[in-house]
């Protein structure tokens, strides 16, 4: 081996520190910095949730986040020291979510994300912060369905794949036709176009939707489940969960929470509740 110059030694140890001084620059502009565990020490926090569901988490045509989860999510990442600029909000569809938590995608989701026992087996739940229960939406005109018993007549009813309502069909209503999509809004427009009879869901989504088309659509029946929506984080970070019912807790003693309903559930004729008390 020819032996090295010191020129050429020269140019290998200023390449070297060039290489790691760029290094952990290129990693935050791969990585959107630290967006793993709260504290607020970190550039920017990854939430997840809907981005198709008016009054709760939709994306907006100019790009910006609106509805009661997104909110909610916005003033937890707050408490944990993330300001509204440094949330990147990704997309959770029902079926994604708990794949989203434990490959570390997100920090945290709010996504009407109901706590549900198999799936606090996969993921741990902060909260709830809201409970609802599941309903139908119909087309205005239609008169044939008032509830979920008249569904038994082979109505043809869509749900989310991945959902508790999509479940709780398939568990208590075998004479129903279920039609599973990946999002609720491609629901809504098959039952538009008369593809579906039906679309079934909590009532808060239902209500989201009908808001968003005045005259189109009507909510029939009472609600026949309840369901308790959490934050969902990973199974084993009990002190994020901790922070999380801890801001969840301030947000409602402060009326901040009820200003977030009555912004975005109070136009579709929603009357706030009282916030439910969290889990131990």
């Amino acid at each position: 081996m020819a032996p090295i110059s010191q020129k050429s030694l020269s140019k290998r140890v200023l390449g070297a520190a060039a290489l790691a001084i760029a290094l952990p620059f290129a990693a935050v502009a791969c990585g959107g910095g630290d967006s793993g565990g709260g504290g607020g020490d970190g550039d920017s926090i990854v939430i997840g949730t809907k981005f198709d569901q008016p009054g709760l988490g939709m994306q907006n045509p100019d790009g910006t986040m609106s509805g009661f989860d997104v909110d909610v999510a916005t003033y937890v990442a707050g408490e944990l020291g993330y300001t509204p600029e440094q949330i990147e909000w990704k997309e959770a569809p029902s079926a994604q979510r708990e794949n989203l938590i434990q490959n570390g995608q997100v920090s945290f989701i709010a996504a009407t994300y109901s706590i549900t026992d198999a799936r606090k087996e996969k993921v741990a739940f902060a909260g709830p912060y809201l409970i609802t229960g599941q309903s139908l939406l119909v087309n205005a005109d239609n008169t044939d369905i008032t509830g979920a018993a008249s569904l038994e007549n082979n109505k043809i009813l869509c749900s989310v794949s991945g959902s508790t309502p999509a479940q709780k069909i398939k568990d208590e209503y075998a004479g129903v036709q279920l039609q599973q999509y990946d999002t609720y809004s491609a629901c809504i427009e098959a039952l538009r176009n008369g593809a579906v009879d039906a679309v079934t869901t909590d009532e808060v989504i239902l209500a989201g939707y009908a808001a968003q088309s005045p005259g189109d659509f009507k909510i029939v029946g009472e609600p026949f489940s309840e369901e308790r929506y959490g934050i969902g984080l990973k199974l084993d970070d009990a002190e994020m969960r901790t922070q999380i019912n801890d801001a969840l807790t301030k947000m409602e003693e402060s009326g901040a929470w009820k200003e977030a309903f009555d912004k975005n559930l109070g136009p579709a004729g929603i009357t706030a509740p009282a916030p439910p008390p969290l889990d131990n």
